[in-house]
């Protein structure tokens, strides 16, 4: 990473780009009723809102596994067992996974060997049902603060707010 871009990760990590963010997604979603759409445009608004972020996606909850779903970055897992991961944490305890060094984690899967630290919030309904986790991962150690994790878990519960109809498992 070059001294601009270790400048901006350093502001991002402050969370002051995230009402931007935020202000651009409920423009984006308005009148919005595809589930799947939704999706591919929060990654794409989060994907490119910070140089901290080298992989930005969904995992939707089908059956008793996390199956990919939009995301940007490089390939990830396909589909990921609710009993396995990061993933499968957030999934099973329906709670933020925020983990500074992943590779210090005895269940991480490696779906990219740049990955250094990976934050996943789960996309819950109204009804509390999983729907999706939002998987993030960086190539920098500990690249997710408080203020990050406050911030997707509001995009995460918008998400689950505006789509009462999206499939459930």
């Amino acid at each position: 990473m070059d001294a601009s871009s270790s400048a901006l990760a350093d502001s991002d990590a402050s969370g002051a780009h995230y009402p931007a963010v935020r202000a651009r997604i409920a423009s984006l979603l308005e009148g919005e009723t595809d589930w799947i759409a939704a999706l591919a445009t929060v990654a794409c608004e989060l994907h490119h809102s910070s140089a901290r972020f080298h992989w930005t996606g969904f995992y939707r909850r089908v059956g008793d596994e996390l199956v990919i779903g939009p995301y940007q970055g490089g390939h990830g897992c396909l589909r990921i067992a609710l009993d396995r991961g990061i993933c499968g944490a957030a999934a099973r305890s329906r709670q933020t996974q925020r983990v500074d060094e992943v590779r210090a984690h005895p269940d991480h899967i490696a779906c990219s060997a740049a990955t250094r630290s990976e934050i996943v919030v789960p996309v819950l309904s109204a009804r509390g049902e999983l729907l999706a986790v939002l998987d993030i991962d960086s190539d920098l150690p500990a690249a997710f603060s408080e203020h990050d994790q406050e911030h997707l878990e509001s995009i995460c519960a918008d998400l689950g707010r505006r789509f009462p109809n999206a499939p459930v498992g």
